[in-house]
């Protein structure tokens, strides 16, 4: 999915150019700006390329690589995360070292936050777990240790005490 909309943002900017580019060639044979202020004309017409030139590089630096699907084809294993007011339930909290894990997170009640943490506490991924869809998201672990899981979004009383562990231990063919 993420690649299609990749793929139409990519050919909408490309028509934004083409409609860019007509318009600019067609403001050439207006005489009255041209003989009145040459050099603003000049400069207009410079400072439009340079707009274009550097939003499109802009666009292709910051859209390419596509970050979603980075893990897509190499994906070691599911794990299925419910969660609940105030609860995670995960299907597996034990990874191996150089796993790609595709969470498939949902819930049972409201919206909750998925939020993956390292030790450091510094936040890896995120997805949003929403009843009666499941999400998709993707990390490969790099490093062994203790993940945390938080809720990202403010779900009831007892919000804070929503945590969820996972352990990620050495692979000793990684």
């Amino acid at each position: 999915m993420q690649n299609l909309a990749l793929q139409i943002t990519l050919i909408l900017i490309g028509v934004l150019l083409a409609c860019f580019a007509w318009v600019l060639s067609r403001s050439r044979t207006s005489v009255a700006i041209d003989q009145i202020a040459p050099k603003a004309y000049r400069l207009r017409s410079k400072l439009f390329w340079l707009v274009i030139v550097g939003g499109s590089l802009i666009a292709i630096t910051t859209l390419y690589p596509w970050p979603h699907d980075a893990y897509a084809s190499k994906v070691s294993r599911h794990i299925d995360v419910k969660a609940r007011q105030w609860s995670w339930e995960l299907s597996s909290q034990e990874v191996k070292v150089g796993e790609v894990i595709e969470f498939r997170v949902t819930s049972e009640d409201v919206n909750h936050g998925f939020g993956l943490y390292n030790e450091s506490k510094q936040l890896l991924v995120q997805i949003q777990a929403m009843p009666g869809f499941t999400n998709k998201v993707r990390y490969h672990f790099e490093h062994p240790g203790k993940y945390e899981i938080l809720c990202l979004e403010y779900c009831g009383v007892a919000h804070h005490g929503m945590v969820a562990e996972i352990t990620v231990t050495p692979n000793i063919l990684h």
